[in-house]
Order: C-alpha cells, then structure tokens, then sequence
C-alpha cells in the first residue's frame, strides 16, 4: 500500500532566497552553435533562473510563434514540463515531442501561442512533480515547484514577451509525472492557470493522491485536455503486473474524467481520450500533440 503527505510550503521569509541577476536571453541557434540541434522557429533560452522556492537553478526556453516578430499583438502561454523533451533531439532523455514544429504547422491554421519549457533536474524530478509523497518514489516538492512556476517563472515571461497574462490565456501541460504536477496545478491555482493538458498522467503516484484532492477542489471552469493509452506498459517486477499497472493507469484517468463530470466540466471544456494505439513514450505524446494543442488553444 501506498503512504502519501503533503509537504507545506517554506515559510515566506525564507522564499525570499537571492536576488535575481537582469535575465539574458539568447537565441537558442547562438547557444547551440556547432550542434546539430532539432530546433525550428524562433526558441529562446535562458541559460539560468534561480527559483529561491525550490533553491535551485535551471534553464527556461520559450518558443515564440512565427507571427510574434510582425506586430505588437499578445500570445497566450502554455507552460510545459521536461523542457529539454520538447524541442531539441539532441537534449531530450528519450526523444523529443517536436513541441516547436508541431506549433509551426498550428500557425497556419490560426493557432498560436508562446511555449516555455521547463527543463526538469534529474534526480529532483519526482520530488518537484508531485505534492505528495510516495513511500517508495520519493515527491513532496510540488507546491513549490507549482509556485515557482506561478510567482518567479510567470512574472519574467509577462514581463519580457508579450503575452495575455490573464488566466483564460495561461496554461499548463505535461506527461506521465508532468501531468500529475500539471493537474494539481491547475486545481491548487486556478487564479493563474486557465487551461491545462495532461497525456498519460501518472495519476497512481502515492496511492492516487491526486483523486481525492480533485474531489475535494473548487471546480475549475478552464478547457482540460486528458488522454492515456491502451498500450501503455509501466515497469513491473513481475510480468503477470503489466495488465495490472496498464490498467490501473487508464482505470485513474478514467475516474479523474468522472470527478471533473460531476463538477460540471462539459464536452466543451473536458476532452478525454483513449488511444487504442498509444504506449508511454514520446513518440505517442508527439502524435496526439496536435490535436491537443487545437483543443485548449482553439
């Protein structure tokens, strides 16, 4: 069985942490010169962004739409975890989702928004993706990763590109344990995110945690976007656990899909699928993107 707590936050006066250097953002072609990187369009990185309520420091890319350079007009943001996963075959751990082309092609469709990627830290992903903890994966850092997010990450992209900060325009997606943080997220500040998507989400951490506290959670009127695959095959010590643990994955999804009915999230606002094709990869995160994408930003 499965343990869980919530960790609280740091006291304030501790969150006041050092002070933040003038951020320099580069063309992400100027950082990767000599590499033969996958990036398309206009990405910028920071090479350094202190978060002083995680401590620590990590790099921020922002994928800005191709119309963005033409006028003065201001995108929506969706924020997205694992950022080195999202633009560049070169970064990724284990493939990348072609975040940037796959927002090229949506351009011509009348479908733009500014993507920022946020890299996570190794060792410190389970800790920082998760509010609760698991008795045997770890977690427990999720409220401060959420606000860093919300309160230092936020506030620097507001105030260096042009975005709608408001919350209708504000964003957040992620997969497998990403999608977990996204959907606490979207629940635990629902003044700041409007929208958010989560593709296989690793709603079985620390027992399904995450269930109760959505049930428990003041109904958010944003657009979601769900989906989980049929094919998915979580490590297991045992064969005879895949069916299980597969199952297990969807039968989560599925009763999150139920919660968010009986708040009154309607087809306009909940899209939830089942890929009967799709595994826990991010090839299969690469090819539902799209659609995805069209759902929350159309």
């Amino acid at each position: 069985m499965y343990s869980y707590e919530i960790i609280a936050p740091p006291p304030r006066d501790i969150l006041l942490g050092e002070k933040q250097p003038v951020a320099r953002w580069r063309e992400y072609r100027e950082l990767k010169q000599g590499i033969a990187h996958t990036v398309t369009g206009d990405v910028r990185a920071l090479n350094e962004l202190y978060s002083p309520q995680l401590h620590n420091r990590r790099e921020i890319l922002v994928y800005l739409p191709p119309s963005y350079a033409a006028g003065k007009r201001r995108y929506p943001v969706i924020y997205m975890h694992d950022g080195q996963n999202l633009f560049d075959d070169v970064t990724s751990f284990a493939g990348e989702w072609g975040v940037d082309e796959t927002l090229d092609d949506l351009s011509r469709e009348g479908i733009e928004a500014i993507g920022v990627g946020i890299p996570n830290l190794g060792q410190e992903r389970l800790k920082e993706y998760s509010p609760f903890v698991d008795r045997r994966h770890g977690g427990g850092m999720g409220d401060a990763y959420v606000d860093f997010i919300a309160d230092t990450l936020k506030p620097l992209i507001d105030s260096t590109f042009r975005t709608r900060p408001d919350r209708a325009h504000t964003g957040i997606f992620g997969s497998s344990m990403g999608g977990l943080i996204s959907f606490y997220a979207f629940f635990h500040r629902p003044q700041t995110f409007g929208f958010v998507g989560a593709m296989s989400p690793a709603f079985w951490f620390a027992g399904g945690a995450i269930l109760p506290y959505i049930r428990g959670a003041r109904p958010n009127p944003g657009r979601v976007y769900l989906d989980v695959g049929e094919k998915e095959s979580p490590s297991a010590r045992r064969w005879w656990q895949i069916p299980l643990l597969r199952s297990l994955r969807k039968g989560h999804c599925k009763r999150v899909a139920s919660l968010l009915e009986h708040k009154g999230c309607d087809e306009e606002h909940l899209h939830f699928l089942v890929d009967p094709v799709g595994e826990h990869n991010e090839a299969a995160w690469r090819r539902r993107l799209p659609d995805a994408l069209r759902f929350l930003l159309g």
